[in-house]
């Protein structure tokens, strides 16, 4: 009988001292997802940077996608992005693209900027799945003259004159214009004429916080895609919208870019716009 009890009571302390010495890392752990970018995101007109990520054909999407933003980070020293556009040729998972954003900047504990992405038909470089444009906010004033955000059939009719900041022609075949990020806007060409977008230093847009939105896709009636991004907005008044395009949307207040896709196969568009916020 006393042999019996001094068993179990050395079980039982053989067992409390096994659940003393269980490690915090042996016990089930939930991972937070990371959070979702913001629809908008501001930055201060006179610090405003912007840059264009080297095209890579390592890897698929997610690595080429990971390298990309990391070769931004490293090109404007690290100050905070303010928003996103990722042009993505191949058919990778175009959703992946806001999630990477979050995780790498998350990991770097920098805010999350705005993400605008959308399918294109190429990029020139064979293996290459997607590039990059971000604009950040640096520590200096770097554009005392203002800003000019302009579209047009060419580079220089998108300036209007001022000097270059960043430029990205959608075409119907690839062909290498220097100093221009040059994406096919479809894989198979449709004749249409191409759209060049620029941004220049010197112009009207001047000493005010811009506000940049990511894509809001059009669902069922497209109407109500503009009146999201006008709630998000919160009244801002609007100096440019880009709709992209799957179909043949057009409208008159639009830069309209044909696309291979966007981030819902249920949409035949998407938008994002850039506005001064109310004061």
């Amino acid at each position: 009988m006393l042999f019996r009890r001094a068993v179990v009571i050395g079980l039982l302390l053989l067992a409390m001292a096994f659940a003393k010495k269980k490690k915090p890392e042996d016990e089930t752990q939930t991972l937070a997802l990371p959070a979702d970018p913001p629809m908008v995101a501001t930055g201060q007109t006179s610090q405003l940077l912007f840059h264009v990520s080297p095209l890579s054909n390592k890897g698929l999407l997610s690595q080429q996608t990971r390298d990309a933003l990391k070769a931004i980070l490293k090109m404007n020293g690290g100050v905070p992005v303010i928003h996103v556009r990722a042009l993505v040729a191949g058919s990778g998972d175009l959703r992946r693209v806001p999630q990477i954003v979050s995780e790498v900047f998350g990991d770097k504990h920098q805010a999350l900027p705005s993400v605008s992405v959308v399918q294109v038909g190429g990029l020139p470089m064979e293996g290459a799945q997607v590039v990059v444009e971000a604009i950040s906010e640096g520590k200096k004033v770097v554009n005392g003259d203002g800003l000019t955000f302009g579209a047009g059939a060419t580079p220089e009719e998108a300036l209007h004159g001022a000097m270059p900041l960043m430029v990205t022609c959608f075409v119907n075949a690839l062909e290498a214009k220097a100093g221009v990020n040059v994406v096919q806007m479809r894989r198979v060409p449709t004749g249409g004429a191409s759209v060049c977008e620029a941004v220049g230093r010197g112009g009207n847009v001047k000493d005010q916080r811009l506000a940049f939105t990511g894509t809001q896709v059009a669902l069922g009636d497209g109407a109500k895609a503009f009146q999201r991004l006008e709630k998000e907005l919160g009244g801002a008044k609007v100096i440019a919208t880009n709709v992209y395009t799957v179909g043949r949307t057009a409208r008159k207040d639009a830069t309209v870019i044909p696309v291979e896709g966007v981030a819902s196969a249920d949409s035949t568009f998407a938008i994002d716009e850039i506005a001064i916020p109310r004061p």
